[in-house]
């Protein structure tokens, strides 16, 4: 997950969020597969390829794939909308602009919003949740901070976070109602050492 906030300034547009590396390569590897299968010629593929590298912003490039592929498939999302999951599962994951203050509802069904590869407006993202025989699921990096406080009648929350010593990291904060439901958050397990072993004296 990214900070992208500047000092003076902790709420810019999606649209003007700096583009990484990572974010053009990504534009890049979409635009060849479209050349690829036929979806833009040769030309096309040529002049958006030289503009996303020299994209600065991810608005620049998301304009790039916009007639690509649907919303919810593009590389990069910048304007999310609420989440609901309704009697299904839903998942958020991928590179997207979570907003300062969105709502998200899962009505008898699971949510799981993934933070992992997230760009956050604020340092201070508030969700707020209803939650109805439902379950709500947070994934988020290390020495992120998540709270809960809303209401919760007859439900449970579980988090189960590994922070930083002495990190003053984001915060999300959870409020909403939970009822017969369940908040939860976690972040990844730590990819586990190989043991060498050690050779036996002959």
């Amino acid at each position: 997950m990214d900070l992208p906030w500047k000092a003076g300034r902790d709420h810019p547009s999606p649209h003007e969020l700096r583009a990484s590396d990572a974010d053009r390569e990504n534009v890049v590897r979409l635009l060849r597969d479209a050349h690829g299968d036929g979806r833009i010629t040769l030309v096309e593929h040529g002049e958006r390829v030289e503009q996303a590298y020299a994209a600065r912003t991810l608005g620049e490039l998301a304009g790039l794939t916009g007639d690509l592929l649907p919303a919810d498939e593009q590389p990069i999302r910048l304007d999310p909308g609420p989440l609901h999951a309704l009697f299904g599962t839903v998942r958020r994951d991928g590179r997207w602009v979570v907003p300062a203050r969105f709502p998200v509802a899962a009505v008898f069904g699971t949510l799981e919003i993934d933070l992992r590869e997230a760009l956050l407006q604020r340092r201070h993202v508030v969700v707020n949740a209803s939650v109805l025989g439902g379950r709500l699921r947070l994934v988020v990096p290390e020495g992120v901070r998540v709270e809960f406080t809303g209401r919760s009648m007859a439900g449970a929350q579980a988090l189960r976070l590994r922070q930083a010593a002495g990190a003053d990291g984001p915060l999300i904060e959870v409020r909403g109602t939970v009822v017969l439901g369940s908040v939860s958050a976690r972040s990844p397990k730590r990819p586990r050492r190989p043991r060498l072993r050690r050779g036996r004296a002959g």
